[in-house]
């Protein structure tokens, strides 16, 4: 059972502290925000005439700290008017009100007795059964409730958020000696299911997990770089995607991190290990220390590893020469290990063809990997339960595609077993025991079941029924139908998924050809359809290449016949006579978009980034997109005397500036989500939800919705948009040619040139669209501007 959590308390309103509280009201927690009070007034609070003790002054630091949020990029609010949801106040007057709260979240200065004197204070307000966390990177919790009561003791517990806390999966739930089990269970399953997280129990050793190994990781990276001889740039250029991990590398992430906090990390753990070998890698170098004591200790202080400057042909990026203490212009390296995992296709075949090529950048990849992989191994029992643990947090916290064990896999356990051991490295013996027992990996599948190895022998690992892995299903021969562009699978209880898998899930004629198929086969053997997939993107849009070549070749039958076809399948999904739910995530843009709006439920993933954005390549919204926009309008004003000019204004504007949610909660202020549509805060559950709407709509009795009529603003309504960018035009703010695709947009949402209030049908708008659409893409511009979307991946100004 979840913890029942409607309010908290956030103590310590740093930027850490503020995000949380944040990230607390993001998914409808609200919450105090306190801090300590202030020791002196700022210039501005003296000229007002305030004093130390007037409440302004007093709450300065979590009122400010409150101020700043919507500030901050990325912003930690799903939605700007969600800091309304924390009240900020400061710990000698409020910190009573702690006993109206579930939850109390300590996220001050990572000190030991700081944190221990503030504690004790938390206690003497507690109330029993008010749970109490540590937000602590690696202080043990067992140390910090020293001297506090048994009972307190047994509602106290670690739980790490990583930051930023909305976009960083990883939280660490680390229980004390005395913490209840249950609670841990509880705080745990509410962690998943209201906050979004993956949760993984940590052992209360010093930076527990992620922190622990991937801190490890860096050092011996710096190690090797300055044993070897490497550049900044080299190093980076071996430890990012080549290795499956993120783009900012190793000296990117510290630069990023702060290499003072780096530092600080670092020597936690030094200061508590006493094996030699250990306390050895965890001593910083002498490097870090010496850019510490310069203050060139990363991004936040303008320089580090990295530094840029501004020239007169725009930004340069200079990198820090380490035996000279000069930054110069970086290099970018080349050879052919690098270049073969550049080529390569996903992070296992990526890594195999860095190791592959046996050249210096491969010896380093190898010496950095060898190192991980043994001390990951050896850290399992001490700092986790299980690999699967560290794996899960080296994902979730650090953003590595595979996690150590999954990575050992992938290389080849055994061989590289045998080459660690005939260069000297000392391989952990549960990890040779496992490999002489006759076993060739860490984990295995079984009848579509992932095992991983846990004291000696393969286990089942633990996943809520509440999760659904298309693959899985997939590997258990539950597709009903599919082709190079989809797939329908069966998802039980009578619900089919619908499952994009092109390349982006771009769509083009293979998929449009599978909905179609999709809708015939749920017509007669299911009684639901969900559209869900598992890619990175839910939909960057409709595949341009192809309808750039057509309009090349001046074949515009065919353009006529995709664009003919995709309104017509959006018309099957949105007239079918069962329920249709769309579960969209991350990037849904233009046709992915369209996709959804005929659905009968939208169960968004909270970080859905959704717009109409077809103007970027010189289009406008042509698979149904501005009708339904303009019916759902209609539909929301059906008294006749309700002017819709200043709702028509706000959605030209929309899609012609091609305006991308920054969340779903974000869509919904934007009028692309309905209020019954639903935000899910944690995407594994994505897919589950999506079903269970389906199913409830089903049990409703569900009705298709007869065809309506569009009440338009018409030529009057046009004019009007039509000023509105003239005047941005004059304003400079839009171009010649995007002018013109204003115009074209404005005839299409406000209805063409009939009189204002006109009731046109649907097809009445779809023809318009596609009008526009086909007379835009004769247009050069507009055909330049798909060329440099698909050469550079971003919109052209032209």
């Amino acid at each position: 059972m979840a913890a029942k959590i409607t309010k908290a308390a956030v103590i310590g309103s740093g930027v850490m502290g503020a995000s949380i509280a944040a990230h607390l009201a993001n998914v409808g927690i609200s919450s105090l925000l306190l801090d300590i009070v202030p020791a002196s007034l700022t210039p501005d609070e003296e000229a007002k005439g305030l004093t130390l003790e007037h409440p302004s002054v007093r709450n300065r630091l979590a009122v400010s700290a409150l101020a700043k949020l919507p500030t901050l990029k990325p912003s930690p609010l799903y939605d700007d008017s969600f800091a309304s949801r924390i009240t900020p106040g400061n710990i000698e007057d409020h910190l009573s009100q702690i006993r109206n709260v579930d939850w109390v979240i300590e996220v001050v200065v990572e000190n030991l007795s700081v944190k221990q004197e503030l504690l004790r204070k938390i206690e003497q307000h507690w109330k029993p059964g008010i749970i109490v966390s540590s937000n602590t990177s690696g202080i043990s919790i067992n140390a910090m409730v020293e001297g506090c009561g048994e009972d307190f003791k047994t509602h106290f517990l670690g739980t790490h958020f990583f930051n930023p806390p909305r976009y960083m999966k990883l939280m660490e739930v680390i229980p004390g000696e005395n913490t209840d089990p249950e609670l841990v269970k509880r705080i745990a399953e509410f962690s998943e299911k209201r906050l979004g997280k993956g949760v993984v129990i940590a052992k209360d050793t010093p930076n527990f997990i992620a922190n622990r190994i991937g801190t490890y990781g860096l050092l011996v990276t710096l190690q090797a770089m300055v044993d070897k001889g490497f550049t900044v740039e080299e190093v980076d250029a071996v430890t990012g995607p080549a290795m499956g991990r993120p783009k900012s590398a190793t000296f990117r992430t510290l630069d990023l991190v702060g290499l003072d906090t780096f530092v600080h990390v670092a020597n936690n753990v030094f200061d508590k290990v006493d094996s030699g070998d250990e306390k050895f890698i965890f001593e910083p170098p002498q490097v870090l220390k010496d850019m510490v004591s310069r203050g060139w200790i990363g991004e936040k202080a303008g320089q580090g590893f990295y530094k840029k400057i501004k020239g007169e042909q725009g930004s340069d990026i200079l990198s820090l020469d380490l035996s000279t203490m000069e930054y110069a212009r970086s290099k970018k390296p080349a050879s052919a290990s690098l270049e073969a995992a550049k080529t390569a296709k996903g992070a296992v075949n990526k890594t195999k063809a860095l190791l592959g090529a046996k050249d210096r950048y491969s010896e380093l990849a190898w010496e950095i990997l060898k190192k991980t992989l043994v001390y990951s191994a050896a850290k399992v029992g001490e700092i986790a339960g299980s690999i699967a643990d560290i794996d899960k947090a080296m994902k979730w916290g650090f953003n590595w595609e595979l996690g150590p064990f999954e990575l050992w896999d992938a290389i080849g356990l055994v061989k590289s077993v045998e080459r660690m051991e005939a260069e000297g490295t000392v391989v952990p013996s549960w990890v040779k025991e496992w490999v002489a027992a006759g076993n060739s990996s860490f984990y295995r599948k079984e009848n579509a079941r992932l095992l991983y190895v846990n004291d000696g022998r393969y286990r089942e690992i633990d996943q809520s029924p509440e999760i659904i892995s298309l693959a899985s299903l997939k590997e258990q021969n539950k597709v009903i139908r599919g082709n190079s562009g989809a797939s329908l699978i069966d998802v039980g209880n009578g619900v089919a998924c619908l499952e994009f898998h092109s390349p982006n899930n771009a769509i083009g004629s293979d998929i449009l050809m599978m909905i179609q198929q999709s809708v015939e086969e749920v017509r007669q053997n299911y009684d639901a359809l969900i559209i869900a997939n598992e890619g990175r993107h839910f939909c960057v849009g409709a595949n341009i290449m192809l309808l750039l070549m057509e309009a090349q070749d001046e074949e515009w039958d065919e353009v006529d016949n995709i664009i003919r076809l995709f309104q017509n399948t959006m018309m099957k999904l949105k007239h079918f006579e069962k329920p249709v739910v769309a579960a969209p995530h991350q990037m849904t843009l233009g046709g992915g978009v369209e996709v959804c709006l005929p659905a009968d439920e939208v169960c968004a993933h909270a970080e859905t980034y959704y717009g109409l954005v077809e103007v970027g390549v010189g289009l406008i919204p042509a698979g149904g997109g501005c009708k339904e926009m303009a019916l759902r309008i209609s539909r929301a004003n059906p008294n006749p005397d309700i002017d819709l000019q200043p709702f028509i204004n706000e959605m030209f504007m929309n899609i012609g500036m091609a305006k991308v949610s920054s969340s779903a909660h974000d869509a919904k202020k934007l009028g692309y989500f309905r209020p019954t549509d639903r935000v899910i805060a944690n995407r594994d559950y994505v897919i589950y939800e999506a079903k269970q709407s389906a199913l409830r709509l089903v049990q409703s009795g569900y009705e298709v919705a007869p065809a309506e009529k569009i009440r338009v603003v018409g030529a009057d309504g046009k004019a009007v948009l039509k000023l509105g960018a003239h005047a941005m035009k004059l304003s400079g703010y839009i171009s010649d040619h995007d002018l013109l695709i204003a115009g074209k947009l404005a005839h299409v949402i406000a209805g063409g040139d009939v009189p204002s209030g006109t009731m046109v049908t649907e097809q009445y708008m779809l023809d318009l669209e596609r009008e526009a659409f086909l007379s835009l893409c004769g247009e050069p511009k507009t055909q330049q501007r798909m060329q440099h979307m698909l050469a550079k991946g971003k919109a052209l100004r032209n």
